[in-house]
Order: structure tokens, then C-alpha cells, then sequence
């Protein structure tokens, strides 16, 4: 027998769909807020070889980056409550995202400013600009406009990973997309509209990102 498709169960349920998308969202806005302010400190660590932190941020850099995500998540909601430290869902989501992408934008962030001519560290001195005028303006934002693509690929793979966190019931897009599924049996339906659903939320923030390093980075040096 032809299977028979059946879109209504799952637009019956439109509303769970809507909220877990907006919770990915909210997940990842944070963990991107907090994410990259962690890189660019690590960044400028490492690049400047400030010791003892440089070391310290590259062991964490290595750490992230050769263990999986969801190996990361379980430590932080599982494991560490045996030493005391208890966390909703939520919290544990939000902490596993940041240190991910912080440990990846780490990386791309000082490839950037190690990108930046040292020449243009002596015009700013010449010019009389403080630490932080030069920093702002002759490193980070230059050093930005030069991984923005970069950094924004890896934003929109950590909110694709945020799928994983339903493995600890945080109410994000899958967690409401196997709940559903679950209550109508239609996997199917419910994982295409699911997939659909992730496609226009990474095509709306690579927009977006886009958009923000047209007009605050790349355009505002």
C-alpha cells in the first residue's frame, strides 16, 4: 500500500513548532552574545601570547574542540552536579553553547587580529589613541570584517547543534518536533516540517548576520 501523507496532525501542533523555533532562537542569540564575547577574549589572549592565560585558553580551545558537543552538554547537566553544581535546562543549554562556540571563535577571532599589519599598531600609537581606541578600531573591528563569514558559519552550526540539547528536555525546535511526532505518529511530516523549519532559521540569521557586519563592521571602519 502507497503511503498516504498527512500534513495535518502536524499543522494541528503548528504551535509547539513555533515555540521550540523561538526557543532555538533565544538559545542561540545568547549563547552567540556570550559565545563570541569568550572568543574575542581568548582571541586576543592567545594572539597577544599573554601568559599564563594564552595556555590556558589554548588546553580549553583543544579540550572543545576534539570532544563532542553532546559529550560537553552531558558533562555539564549530568556531571557536574556530582560536585555540587545543579542547573535547569536551559542554563545547561545555554553554558554548553558558549563554551563551544567560544573555543571556535577563539580561533577564527585570532586568526583575524594576527591578520592585522603591525604597522598599523604604530600609526594609532602616532596618533595618539589610547589602548582601548586602538584596540577597538585598529584591531577588533578590522580583525572582525576579516572572519565575519567565517564567524557566522560557525554561529549557524552551533544553532544547528542546539538540536542535540532536547536530550536533556530543553524545549528547543527537536525536543517539540519528537514530542510531536511521538503523539501522532507521523515522522514523516513532523521531521520534514522540522527540517524545513531549521533551513529558514539559518537562512534568516546568516541574513542577519549579513546584515549586522554590513553595517557595523565591514562598513563602520
Amino acid at each position: 500500500m502507497a503511503y498516504q501523507f498527512d500534513f495535518i496532525p502536524v499543522l494541528h501542533n503548528a504551535d509547539l513548532l513555533l515555540q521550540g523555533a523561538l526557543f532555538t532562537l533565544g538559545l542561540t542569540a545568547v549563547g552567540t552574545l556570550l559565545g563570541v564575547g569568550l572568543g574575542i577574549v581568548g582571541a586576543v589572549l592567545r594572539a597577544w601570547q599573554i601568559k599564563p592565560f594564552n595556555r590556558v585558553f589554548g588546553l580549553y580551545v583543544e579540550l572543545i574542540r576534539n570532544t563532542p558537543f553532546i559529550v560537553q552538554l552531558f558533562f555539564i547537566f549530568f556531571g557536574l552536579p556530582a560536585l555540587g553544581v545543579r542547573m535547569n535546562e536551559w542554563e545547561a543549554a545555554v553554558l554548553a553553547m558558549v563554551i563551544n562556540l567560544g573555543a571556535y571563535s577563539t580561533e577564527i577571532i585570532r586568526a583575524g587580529i594576527q591578520a592585522i599589519p603591525h604597522g598599523q599598531l604604530e600609526a594609532a600609537a602616532a596618533l595618539a589613541l589610547n589602548r582601548f581606541e586602538s584596540f577597538r578600531h585598529v584591531v577588533l573591528r578590522p580583525a572582525l570584517a576579516k572572519v565575519w563569514p567565517a564567524l557566522s558559519s560557525q554561529i549557524i552550526i552551533v544553532m544547528l547543534g542546539s538540536a542535540v540539547c532536547s536530550q536533556i528536555s530543553t524545549e528547543e525546535l527537536s525536543f517539540a518536533a519528537n514530542f510531536i511526532q511521538s503523539r501522532n505518529f507521523r515522522a514523516f511530516e513532523t521531521y520534514l516540517v522540522t527540517t524545513l523549519l531549521y533551513l529558514a532559521m539559518a537562512i534568516l540569521i546568516r541574513q542577519l548576520l549579513a546584515w549586522i557586519g554590513r553595517r557595523y563592521i565591514v562598513g563602520a571602519r
